[in-house]
């Protein structure tokens, strides 16, 4: 589904194919009863819907709210346009599996609308990311300290991998071309081969094999890091080993 579709569609809209849906399996539907869209009974089961045009912090507060009362909730939003959403839409997914939240979506690509549950609520068995958790700690780690400003979009994110980079320019600004081995003396840790032969910031030169210098542009990155160049220079002036591993 486009943007512009979407933004024609209202709430009400969805209203009908997610009602018949229910009334198709023995439900009976009653919409706006006591602030839920859609209540639905079969038997002693209380199943509620939220409809919404889009996904929300509005419409997670609304859902959780109903589960106090009902058996089920279910939030049913238009489907979208996966190929162009997908990254977003698996985190969405994610969220309301956490939640114990079901999620039905109705597609308008066709004449008549179809109803398409994507997933029942169910109770949410956590499953822990360890290679995502471990990564998060080697990052950590790495770093010297806190040098990058909590939510920022707009500079580039000072992470440990770059902070070795600074330290062997400042290694080779010190003490000029060295090789591989005598920075790994100096304190440059055991990734520091790896970052001398990608170069990715364009900060390196070989100027023989297996000895490299700084170059102009390192020069120059060393200027826009200046409190962390500063904090390098002092322990290259006193401490050996500062980014070891």
């Amino acid at each position: 589904m486009t943007a512009s579709t979407r933004a024609h569609l209202r709430e009400t809209d969805l209203y009908g194919p997610v009602r018949d849906w229910l009334a198709a399996r023995g439900y009976t539907v009653r919409s706006e009863v006591k602030d839920c869209d859609i209540a639905a009974t079969r038997g002693d089961e209380l199943v509620v819907v939220e409809l919404k045009r889009g996904f929300s912090v509005d419409l997670l507060l609304q859902a959780t709210q109903r589960q106090r009362v009902a058996d089920s909730v279910y939030v049913a939003l238009p489907k979208p346009d996966v190929w162009a959403e997908r990254t977003r839409w698996r985190h969405i997914e994610h969220l309301l599996r956490r939640l114990e939240l079901g999620l039905i979506l109705v597609s308008f690509a066709t004449p008549v609308p179809v109803v398409d549950v994507a997933f029942d609520p169910q109770p949410l068995q956590s499953r822990r990311n360890t290679r995502g958790r471990r990564a998060i700690l080697r990052e950590m780690a790495g770093r010297s300290g806190d040098h990058n400003h909590g939510g920022s979009t707009r500079r580039s994110i000072l992470t440990a991998y770059r902070e070795q980079a600074i330290y062997i320019a400042c290694c080779l600004e010190k003490h000029g071309p060295l090789s591989p081995e005598r920075l790994r003396e100096l304190g440059a840790g055991e990734k520091t081969q790896a970052i001398l032969r990608r170069n990715v910031y364009g900060w390196f030169e070989r100027v023989q094999v297996g000895v490299y210098a700084l170059g102009a542009e390192g020069r120059e990155a060393l200027a826009g890091y200046a409190d962390l160049a500063a904090q390098f220079r002092a322990a290259l002036d006193g401490t050996v080993g500062r980014l070891a591993e």
